[in-house]
């Protein structure tokens, strides 16, 4: 089993920046990819992008290319969203993934096995 915790969200203007974390135990050799995805009231759970682990290969959804990127530091298991340029429309939960497969370009949330409990982001003046 890998456990994942999210921390970082917050209330932030538009046009502002946040950082959310995510920490990993557990059986992490399991977690060969790990992803962030959101979800805002009334949607589906939204891919946001993700990172292979291994090699540190990323992957990012459209709308938020350019604005978001992820790190990682692997002697913490820590994974990283560096968000800029937020905008209203990025409010929503956003959670941690992983999978112990290599497929962290993928946009299903059926596909990661382990999820975090979520950190609420909320972009308003």
């Amino acid at each position: 089993q890998v456990q994942l915790v999210e921390s970082g969200g917050g209330l932030v203007q538009p046009g502002g920046s946040l950082r959310l974390s995510c920490a990993a135990s557990g059986r992490t050799v399991s977690s060969a990819s790990r992803a962030w995805f959101r979800q805002a009231p009334g949607k589906e759970r939204e891919f946001v992008g993700g990172i292979n682990w291994s090699d540190g290969s990323t992957f990012y959804a459209d709308g938020v290319k350019g604005r978001f990127t992820f790190s990682r530091d692997n002697a913490k298991n820590m994974m990283y969203l560096q968000m800029t340029g937020l905008k209203p429309d990025d409010t929503a939960i956003y959670y941690c993934a992983a999978t112990q497969y290599n497929r962290y370009n993928s946009r299903w949330p059926v596909d990661y096995e382990y999820w975090g409990q979520g950190t609420q982001v909320t972009v308003s003046s």
